[in-house]
């Protein structure tokens, strides 16, 4: 995190809302290749089953966003299947982005944070994965300061992607 803490800048962490899908989904189709695209209809698929929908609000222009969606959920994403091969209960990161105007100011803190607070008690982990190829360290160095472990690598077509997880209190 920047200078200051999210509240000391303006930062807001609230519900998604259907009102923010253009802006919400024109950050996430800027992001690749570390998201990837969505189509509004991918978009409304996730917004609908996400568990949590979050954005991350700073003078009123939506700055950041998170969308994680617990076990047993039929998703299509081959990364959220090697995470529910291997644990019963999880709730996966699906996509983090934070605008690149706004990043170094605490915005991705505040939405893993929120993210810890919401799964706290419902998940026993949250799941994710970084590229790595595309090579992506600042993203890994970023997780592991927020107390997220590497459990694996996935190899896929054009790419690489390392596994995290991140232990939550008991259930």
């Amino acid at each position: 995190m920047g200078n200051g803490t999210a509240a000391e800048s303006g930062l807001v962490v609230r519900a998604g809302m259907p009102r923010d899908q253009p802006a919400v989904l024109a950050l996430n189709n800027a992001a690749p290749p570390h998201v990837n695209a969505l189509s509004e209809e991918q978009f409304a698929w996730i917004a609908g089953e996400a568990d949590s929908y979050r954005v991350a609000e700073r003078e009123g222009e939506i700055v950041g966003f998170v969308f994680a969606i617990r076990n047993g959920t039929p998703y299509w994403s081959a990364n959220y299947a090697w995470f529910a091969e291997r644990y019963p209960t999880f709730i996966y990161l699906d996509r983090v982005v934070v605008a690149p105007a706004a990043r170094k100011i605490g915005v991705g803190r505040a939405l893993y944070d929120d993210l810890v607070k919401f799964a706290t008690g419902r998940w026993s982990r949250i799941t994710l994965e970084v590229n790595t190829d595309p090579p992506n360290p600042g993203s890994i160095a970023f997780h592991e300061r927020m107390q997220f472990a590497r459990v694996g690598t996935r190899r896929y077509a054009d790419g690489e992607v390392a596994m995290f997880e991140r232990h939550l209190a008991a259930l």
